[in-house]
C-alpha cells in the first residue's frame, strides 16, 4: 500500500476555501518540501553529521549555509502567495464542449514570479485545461482561465489550485477555492433535425406583431430609430450622412414567413436542445426572425443578438 504524499494528505483531510473573495494567508496556505527540497535537506544534514564528526570548519560552514537556505526558501515561497487576493468577475455565457474563460480579479502589492493555476473538476465532471503559469504584477488584473463545460446550465468550473514553488523550488506553497459564481453554458452546438411550427395568427390573418422586418430586398417600406440589437446591415446610410441620425430600414413581409422553432419529435431531450442550438446560432447569424416553443415557453418571433441570446439561454436553463 502506498503511503499519501503531505500535499495528498492535506487536499483529503483540509475543505477548500468558500466564499468571495479569497484572500490568501496562514490559514488557507499549505507548504511542503519538494523533491529537491528534501533531497537538499538530507544533505545539509548529512553534511552537518560529517563536519562534526570529522571536526572540520569546512563542511560544518557549508552545511550550516545549506540549512539557512532551505529555512530562508520557506519564508520567500509562502511569502510569494500570501497576501494575494482573487474574486470572481462576470463570466460570459457560452457553449458545452468547447473551451470558455473565467474571469478572475487579481489583486497584488507587489509582484509574484512563477504562480500556477489550474481547474480540479469536482466528482470528476468537466474538463480542466492545462495549468496556466503566471507572473503577476502590481496591482489589480483580471485573468481569462480556460475550462471546458461538460453540459448546458448554470456551472461553476470547479475548485482552483494555486501553486508556487518560486523562488528556490524547495518548497511547494499551495490554496485551494471554489469560486462561487456560476457561468451560463448553453447546450452544444450539433446539426440535426429540429421542428418548425406554424406562426399563429391572429382573427384578421395577421401575425401577433404588428409587423416584421425581414432583410434580403431593396424594397423597404419605412424607417425607425435604430435599436443596437438591429445590427449595422440595416443602417439607413444615406439619411446618417445627411445628418439625420442613426435609423433602421423596416422591410415587408413579403420575403417569407418567421419560424418558430421546437424540438424535434422522436429525439431524446439533450439531443433535440442541441440542434436548436446549432439553427439557432445559424439564424442569429443571418439576422433572421425566429422564434422558439419549448414545454412550458414560447418566446415570439424576433430577430437581433439580444433575440438568440434569449433563445439560447432559454436553452439551457430548460427543464
Amino acid at each position: 500500500m502506498t503511503l499519501p504524499s503531505p500535499e495528498e494528505l492535506v487536499t483529503r483531510l483540509v475543505p477548500p476555501q468558500q466564499g468571495d473573495p479569497l484572500l490568501l494567508g496562514l490559514r488557507n496556505l499549505y507548504i511542503v518540501p519538494t523533491r529537491f527540497g528534501w533531497l537538499w535537506l538530507s544533505g545539509g544534514g548529512l553534511l552537518l553529521i560529517v563536519a562534526i564528526q570529522t571536526q572540520r570548519n569546512g563542511p560544518l560552514l557549508l552545511s550550516y549555509l545549506m540549512l539557512g537556505l532551505i529555512l530562508l526558501a520557506l519564508h520567500l515561497t509562502h511569502f510569494n502567495l500570501q497576501g494575494l487576493e482573487l474574486r470572481c468577475g462576470e463570466p460570459a455565457a457560452g457553449f458545452a464542449g468547447t473551451p470558455l474563460a473565467y474571469p478572475l480579479i487579481a489583486r497584488s502589492r507587489h509582484r509574484r514570479e512563477g504562480v500556477q493555476i489550474s481547474w480540479q473538476p469536482i466528482s470528476g465532471e468537466g474538463v480542466a485545461a492545462d495549468p496556466l503559469m503566471l507572473t503577476l504584477r502590481p496591482g489589480e488584473q483580471t485573468l481569462a482561465l480556460p475550462w471546458i463545460p461538460p453540459r448546458r446550465g448554470w456551472q461553476r468550473p470547479g475548485r482552483l489550485k494555486l501553486v508556487s514553488t518560486a523562488p528556490l523550488g524547495l518548497f511547494r506553497c499551495w490554496s485551494r477555492w471554489e469560486p462561487p459564481r456560476a457561468q451560463l453554458i448553453y447546450p452544444r452546438r450539433l446539426p440535426g433535425p429540429v421542428a418548425s411550427l406554424p406562426v399563429l395568427r391572429s382573427a384578421s390573418g395577421s401575425t401577433s406583431h404588428s409587423h416584421w422586418e425581414r432583410e434580403g430586398t431593396e424594397q423597404w417600406r419605412d424607417l425607425r430609430p435604430h435599436r443596437p440589437e438591429d445590427g449595422s446591415s440595416r443602417l439607413a446610410w444615406k439619411p446618417f450622412a445627411q445628418g439625420r441620425g442613426q435609423l433602421t430600414k423596416q422591410f415587408s413581409a413579403e420575403a417569407g414567413e418567421p419560424l418558430c422553432l421546437a424540438p424535434a419529435a422522436g429525439l431524446p431531450h439533450e439531443l433535440a436542445l442541441e440542434h436548436l442550438s446549432e439553427r439557432i446560432w445559424q439564424l442569429g447569424h443571418q439576422e433572421a426572425i425566429y422564434g422558439l416553443e419549448l414545454p412550458g415557453l414560447r418566446l415570439e418571433p424576433d430577430s437581433g443578438p439580444s433575440h438568440r441570446d434569449a433563445c439560447l439561454r432559454a436553452l439551457a436553463t430548460s427543464p
